[in-house]
């Protein structure tokens, strides 16, 4: 399925949570610390107001609590406005 963002969003893959296991100790998904990091897949044109300045490909920071999660073939994205991005990273 391929997703187009309309506007201002962009659809980011979040890198994979970092898996910390202590002594044999296996961490469960809902207890590892979220990534803040991710690849943009896909971006919207902007708006009329807000120029796009994110494109597909680039690595970006986001805050804690940004976008939504969507599911796409069994994979799960991040669908957020461009303002929700905190840095590219070059």
């Amino acid at each position: 399925m391929k997703i187009k963002p309309l506007a201002d969003r962009v659809l980011i893959n979040p890198t994979p949570a970092e898996e910390v296991t202590m002594s044999g100790i296996i961490i469960p998904d809902s207890a590892k610390e979220k990534p803040l990091k991710g690849t943009v897949i896909a971006a919207g044109n902007g708006t009329k107001d807000e120029e796009m300045v994110i494109k597909e490909g680039d690595t970006v920071l986001y805050g804690k609590y940004a976008g939504t999660e969507i599911e796409i073939d069994g994979e799960k994205y991040l669908i957020m406005r461009q303002s929700d991005v905190l840095a590219i990273v070059e």
